[in-house]
Parts: structure tokens; C-alpha cells; sequence
């Protein structure tokens, strides 16, 4: 195993993570619903937001492979969490996708790729995971798809 992180409790129920590699720091903050001030991610909140950083990368790295472009995009992630215990149950992703006359088999490819990432694979099966995916032409207001 390789250490990644060193997280750092601030107090106030927020931490601070530095990614030992590059040196980037992040912070987290408890939800509101959960005694927190919900100024920065939550744990949870991090968990569904890597599952859509990890799709989007997996889709680039089919694309380069394949030797293809992608156009803009952005995905929407979406949690839903239950108590007793207090756990995530379900993840929704949209993915928009600027679509750039991709073949049936390029779209399969970034589709399958995204769909079976490695945050994917990781989570509890109990966790619903739902993925959608959305290809637009025109994204000239691509920063605000809604």
C-alpha cells in the first residue's frame, strides 16, 4: 500500500486533507443536517463527487486510447442518504456530454468506461447508483447545462 493523504482535524468538525504527491489541500466540513456549518464538502458529499470525477477521467482515457476527441464535459452528481445507519443509498449522475458525431461504438466506449470506473466498482453494492448521459451539440452555455 501507498500512503496518498495525511488529514488533519481542525476542529469545529472540519479537516483538512494534503495529497502527499502534489501538495493540494482540501477541506471538509460536516453537513448541516449532521451538526456541521456545510461550508465545504462533506465526506459523503466527496464520495459521490469522486464516483463523477472518476467516470469523466475514465471516459478521457478511453478517449485517448481510441485516438478520439471529447468536447465539453460535465457531470451532475446527485446523493441521497438514509439514517440508522447514517449512510448514502443512492448516487445519481447525469453526464452531458458535447456531442461531436460520435459513433455507436465510441459512445459505447465512454459509456462502458464511465459506468465501470473504479469509484463504481468500489462502493457497497446496497448503494443505488444510477447513471444517465445526455449529448448536446450545441453546449455554447455549456458552464450552466441545467
Amino acid at each position: 500500500m501507498k500512503v496518498v493523504s495525511t488529514i488533519s482535524y481542525l476542529g469545529d468538525l472540519r479537516t483538512n486533507s494534503r495529497h502527499l504527491r502534489s501538495g493540494e489541500e482540501c477541506l471538509s466540513d460536516a453537513p448541516v443536517d449532521n451538526n456541521g456549518k456545510g461550508e465545504a464538502f462533506s465526506p459523503t458529499d466527496m464520495i459521490a463527487n469522486s464516483l463523477g470525477t472518476c467516470m469523466l477521467t475514465l471516459m478521457g482515457i478511453t478517449a485517448n486510447k481510441q485516438n478520439f476527441k471529447l468536447g465539453a464535459i460535465e457531470a451532475q452528481v446527485e446523493k441521497e442518504m438514509a439514517a440508522g445507519p447514517r449512510r448514502i443509498i443512492k448516487i445519481r449522475t447525469l453526464i452531458r456530454v458535447e456531442d461531436l458525431g460520435f459513433t455507436p461504438e465510441q459512445k459505447h466506449a465512454i459509456e462502458d468506461a464511465a459506468i465501470n470506473c473504479p469509484v463504481t466498482c468500489s462502493l457497497h453494492p446496497d448503494i443505488d447508483q444510477i447513471t444517465e448521459f445526455e449529448y448536446r451539440t450545441d453546449v455554447s452555455d455549456a458552464a450552466n447545462w441545467e
